[in-house]
């Protein structure tokens, strides 16, 4: 029997079983749904490179930012958790420095790691992550070298929930397990991975993707200090009778680079006229009291978005405290507070007067819930889409169809938190 096939067996072990719920969930068809992306992926590796070395399952999940919307990039508070959908890679190691990987729906890229620098035509492709992780490990001192990888993803790419720190966070994992003993904390390999996505990748995002993604579970993170200060969270919301519903709109991030840019930009050119890099350094207070001198030395917007970031900061205490206390109907207010704040103040809902499917999302999500305790707001970068929604279980049915009549089939994920961030499974 070839490694491949024992690989296959053990898949249905009691000891990998019990690892694929813990990583997964236990809901109804989750095992036959995972054990079939994990045969598929190994067969797919089989195909591709017939290897006679070990091979590895190594995971990353997707997240959700539940809190803190858009306050990451400017040291501000998230609360945020790893889910249940991953991007899953069968990988093994090489002899020499090039990578090769193989994901499902792309076509095949090559990386040669002999150069580590950044390389301008790579920008906004996948080719620059791996290189920027590599880089950065490196420079770091950890070992990297070559890996053959398939992959496979559910966190679809425009989803909202965060594919590139997926993807990202997999791949530092990959060196690590392959090369360092799978010894690098949670908190470095986010950094490692926001440092690909920001220099070699080319786009300005905070640290909040990767830092749920690599630590897994519910999380509240303050970064207003280099090293983030994370609190891990406990809270059942189904035991409170309630699911986690993100809705995929249609619309997609791919283009939209340029406002995303602009809400970081704009947000420190407001911290800029108090002579600070950033909005966490500036007191709110301060803030109040110049606004009146403010108007003409930055746009109306960056001042809109500025109110929206010290509000946002404190909002995530209060949503923080309210789960501590277990008091869920605070903490569902504060959520729709959130989200109307985004929607008038961030202005990340909507960019495409023609396309406006977060806008009729949020709108449809309040009609349905206004005055039956649920909650809606719209989920990470905004523009484009998802929006997060906390759906009472007597409505969820209700709530699916009438979604799916309008966004289409599959369009929602009802979601439930990850215990663990990036995930090593040997199967031999």
């Amino acid at each position: 029997m070839n490694q491949y096939a024992t690989m296959i067996r053990n898949l249905k072990s009691p000891e990998v079983m019990e690892r694929l719920m813990h990583l997964y969930g236990r809901r109804d068809g989750m095992l036959v749904e995972q054990t079939g992306r994990y045969i598929g992926l190994l067969k797919r590796h089989e195909e591709l490179f017939h290897e006679n070395r070990e091979v590895l399952m190594i995971s990353a999940p997707g997240r959700t930012e539940i809190g803190g919307n858009h306050t990451d990039h400017n040291r501000g508070r998230v609360l945020a958790a790893a889910i249940n959908l991953d991007t899953l890679s069968a990988v093994s190691a090489r002899d020499d420095m090039m990578v090769e990987i193989h994901s499902d729906g792309y076509p095949a890229i090559k990386v040669d790691l002999g150069s580590l620098d950044v390389v301008e035509k790579e920008k906004g492709k996948t080719h620059a992550l791996v290189r920027g992780v590599a880089a950065r490990m490196a420079e770091l001192g950890y070992k990297i070298g070559g890996f053959n990888a398939a992959v496979t993803s559910n966190v679809m790419s425009g989803s909202g929930l965060s594919s590139s720190a997926a993807f990202e966070v997999m791949t530092c994992a990959i060196f690590d397990a392959l090369y360092n003993g799978f010894t690098i904390d949670y908190k470095t390999r986010a950094k490692i991975s926001q440092y690909a996505e920001n220099v070699y990748f080319g786009k300005p995002s905070g640290l909040l993707d990767q830092m749920a993604s690599s630590a897994g579970g519910l999380v509240t993170v303050d970064f207003k200090h280099d090293d983030p200060d994370v609190r891990p969270m406990h809270f059942d919301f189904a035991k409170y009778g309630y699911s986690l519903v993100v809705v995929a709109t249609g619309g997609n991030h791919a283009d939209l680079t340029d406002d995303y840019a602009a809400i970081p930009a704009e947000m420190k050119k407001v911290a800029a006229l108090f002579n600070e890099p950033y909005l966490r350094r500036v007191r709110p207070e301060e803030f109040y009291q110049a606004l009146p001198t403010l108007r003409g030395k930055v746009s109306d917007r960056a001042l809109l978005r500025a109110m929206h970031f010290f509000e946002e900061d404190e909002r995530v205490v209060r949503q923080v405290a309210a789960l501590d206390r277990n008091d869920l109907f605070a903490f569902l207010w504060e959520i729709i507070c959130s989200g109307r704040s985004s929607y008038m103040y961030l202005q990340n809902v909507y960019a495409n007067p023609k396309d406006q499917s977060l806008s009729l999302a949020l709108a449809m999500a309040e009609h349905m819930m206004l005055d039956k305790d649920g909650a809606w707001r719209v989920h990470g970068g905004g523009f484009a889409g998802t929006t997060l929604n906390f759906v009472p279980d007597k409505l969820l049915s209700q709530f699916i169809e009438t979604m799916e009549g309008t966004f289409g089939e599959h369009c929602c994920n009802v979601l439930d938190i990850r215990p663990e961030g990036a995930a090593v499974l040997r199967l031999e």
